[in-house]
């Protein structure tokens, strides 16, 4: 059976919708968290998690209906997370916001590990790639700064 580049294309597509669907898990937790805190550390949270969550998850869109448009593909439409439990706590949200950060990078590694954004992908799209997981891999660390202060 014969792969065809449109057929590829179109997995990669699907693969990178599946990351945004990540990350609009990890920003609908963060912004739980946000609700749950005081204004102070709120801000604190927005600046430090969310605000980088969320130019992660602007690029890889942008970097997904570019590519599907240059390509003449269909971009699939982000489905809506399901909100978390109250009872998670911030540390709940913010650790299941960090989950769903690293399945999105996950993805995306195994994705360009399968140079199938070199042999049917473009600049373009390697570029929006890589810059949203270098966004990505550092939110578990400032999570762990984040957390480590949460209350002092």
């Amino acid at each position: 059976m014969a792969y065809s580049t449109a057929e590829a294309r179109q997995e990669m597509l699907d693969t990178v919708a599946a990351a945004i669907d990540d990350l609009a898990v990890a920003l609908a937790d963060l912004g739980e968290a946000f609700e749950l805190l005081d204004d102070t550390t709120a801000e604190r949270l927005e600046g430090e998690l969310f605000k980088p969550a969320q130019a992660a998850a602007a690029r890889l869109k942008r970097t997904h209906a570019a590519f599907a448009e240059r390509h003449g593909l269909l971009a699939r439409a982000a489905t809506p997370p399901t909100p978390g439990s109250p009872s998670h706590g911030v540390r709940g949200f913010v650790d299941r916001a960090v989950s769903a950060c690293a399945r999105a990078d996950g993805r995306l590694a195994e994705l360009q590990d399968s140079l199938r954004p070199v042999e049917v992908g473009d600049p373009e799209l390697r570029a929006g790639l890589s810059e949203t997981r270098r966004i990505v891999s550092e939110l578990p660390g400032r999570a762990r700064l984040f957390l480590r202060t949460l209350g002092r």
